[in-house]
């Protein structure tokens, strides 16, 4: 996939996330995860606030799955 369309995913999931709740927006973060690696992979600059996201969905993601522990 040319970087073009790679950065343009990456700033439609961005978009979608950012309308998105709690549930939905954890659905989106693989699918985030992967395109972000991609662009890096193919030698594009990330930005930091895409970075940034992708850091934050991480956490919310990490954390859900500790809220669902027993204790």
């Amino acid at each position: 996939m040319p970087i073009s369309d790679l950065e343009r995913r990456a700033d439609n999931l961005e978009s979608r996330i950012a309308q998105s709740d709690y549930p939905e927006r954890l659905r989106f973060q693989p699918e985030f995860s992967k395109v972000l690696a991609r662009l890096r992979a193919e030698g594009a600059r990330v930005p930091t606030r895409l970075s940034n996201l992708d850091e934050n969905l991480t956490d919310e993601a990490i954390e859900a799955r500790f809220d669902n522990m027993p204790v």
